[in-house]
């Protein structure tokens, strides 16, 4: 696997959508919408709404550098967009930094707005996605060099979306990660608390003893629907995680 080109994305991807990348400075997103909703007009738009989406978290950081630093909740000032304000609020209740949570603001930000042109959509932004559907998906789950990487998937209906699907490593990917975890995987409908809780369950994570305390932790953050835990050949699942097999 090259994780470099993101080649991780085809477990997400779905035959009756259309996927296309956007890649605006830092943000590279993977965007699937219903095909009779694609059109050249539409990607210009995504651009649009990703540099909107983008332009208010810029200028706060810029007015409140700590934000952007602190691994720890981190309060904000009270004219914070809504943005900075949910991603704090997520660092909160996870216990970590704000901007462990900013892949899942973007995504579902940007989901959310492209939701309103396509009844399906999802935006999958490093790892952490954003979806809405109107029919069953799965979401393949990748591993790193686990035994069970390409092994299981999560089943995903319609009446759980809007929905944030959120993966965590220790091993695979650029995101700051002070455990081992071959992957965590958390559900919530909030896509930027999702990312949060799954960045501090890996942090958790060293070894196979530590998985059932970290389901423990994650099980008390409202907001929380499903975790899933990978490590080396062991898997741990609580809450509204249907996992299948991931060749069916």
């Amino acid at each position: 696997m090259n994780f470099t080109e993101r080649s991780y994305r085809q477990h997400h991807r779905q035959e009756d959508l259309v996927h296309f990348q956007m890649v605006v400075e830092e943000t590279d997103l993977d965007i699937g919408v219903r095909k009779e909703r694609f059109s050249t007009q539409l990607v210009e738009w995504v651009e649009e709404t990703i540099r909107a989406c983008r332009g208010p978290l810029e200028d706060y950081v810029r007015r409140d550098p700590g934000f952007l630093k602190a691994l720890t909740p981190y309060p904000v000032l009270s004219d914070a967009p809504l943005i900075v304000q949910t991603m704090a609020e997520a660092g909160r209740l996870a216990g970590v930094g704000p901007m462990a949570s900013v892949a899942g603001a973007v995504a579902e930000w940007v989901g959310r707005a492209i939701g309103k042109r396509s009844r399906d959509v999802i935006v999958e932004n490093g790892g952490d996605i954003y979806m809405r559907t109107s029919r069953i998906r799965k979401v393949g789950v990748f591993a790193g060099d686990s035994p069970l990487t390409n092994r299981v998937a999560i089943e995903i209906r319609p009446d759980q979306t809007p929905l944030g699907i959120c993966t965590s490593s220790g091993k695979v990917g650029h995101s700051l990660s002070f455990g081992k975890a071959d992957a965590v995987v958390v559900l919530s409908p909030s896509v930027a608390l999702a990312d949060a809780v799954a960045t501090a369950c890996g942090n958790l994570i060293q070894t196979v003893d530590d998985l059932e305390r970290t389901l423990e932790f994650a099980s008390k953050i409202t907001g929380v629907t499903g975790v899933l835990l990978i490590k080396d050949d062991r898997l741990a699942v609580q809450g509204s995680v249907k996992l299948i097999p991931m060749n069916i």
